[in-house]
């Protein structure tokens, strides 16, 4: 899933200081798994803003929604009778909803109210943690299912590099070594012989590095 958090209040009310109406959009999918951008944050965020505006003497209009999806066009055309009624639109979905619904509404401002951070996992209530950055090249088949991109900090793929120290990154103390992860899995697999196998070098233009992709599904195009 995506894994966004909530952007300070303070930025927020700075960028809609001088609407006079404002649709704070919420997301059912990946925010409101994480808690940052469902219908419960959407309210929160939105009694927020009208306590702020109260406090300066002022009556703003602000409206709340929250849809299934921000990145499909057909529950984005579920706020078309409305987003004319406001000055800005606040998506408290991830980067990518913010981006779609300001490219089918170009019209009206959308901004975020949520930092995207990672494709990660729920570890425990409240704790999400990285385990793929996308780079359309999955290498999980021969490291034990333990991503060397996303867990090595140095994104290392025949690792370990020798900096680290009782199975903890150089980078951070705190942090396990990826590539400690990838060899303690292989041996419970009893799959060291994979280990021993040299990764080739990575094609990156699957990653970002060949610019923004998309994929296109003949079979499913209408």
């Amino acid at each position: 899933m995506i894994v966004a958090e909530k952007k300070p209040i303070e930025e927020i009310i700075d960028t809609v200081k001088d609407c006079q109406s404002i649709l704070v959009l919420g997301c059912n999918e990946c925010v409101t798994v994480c808690e940052a951008g469902g219908k419960k944050e959407v309210g929160l965020l939105a009694s927020a803003l009208r306590m702020h505006f109260l406090q300066q003497g002022r009556e703003v209009n602000i409206g709340e929604r929250t849809l299934e999806r921000q990145c499909d066009q057909e529950y984005l055309e579920e706020i078309r009778d409305i987003i004319d009624l406001y000055d800005m639109v606040v998506s408290i979905a991830c980067g990518v909803g913010v981006q779609f619904t300001a490219e089918k509404y170009h019209a009206k401002p959308v901004v975020p109210g949520v930092n995207t951070l990672f494709m990660g996992a729920n570890e425990a209530r409240g704790v999400w943690s990285e385990r793929c950055q996308g780079c359309g090249q999955c290498l999980l088949a021969v490291s034990g299912g333990i991503c060397p991109v996303s867990r090595c900090a140095k994104r290392i793929l025949n690792g370990p590099c020798g900096g680290s120290s009782a199975g903890k990154c150089e980078i951070n103390k705190e942090l396990p070594c990826g590539w400690q992860l990838i060899i303690d899995r292989l041996k419970a697999l009893g799959r060291m012989d994979d280990y021993e196998k040299i990764i080739p070098i990575k094609d990156w233009s699957t990653e970002r590095a060949g610019g923004p992709r998309k994929v296109v599904r003949e079979d499913l195009k209408l």
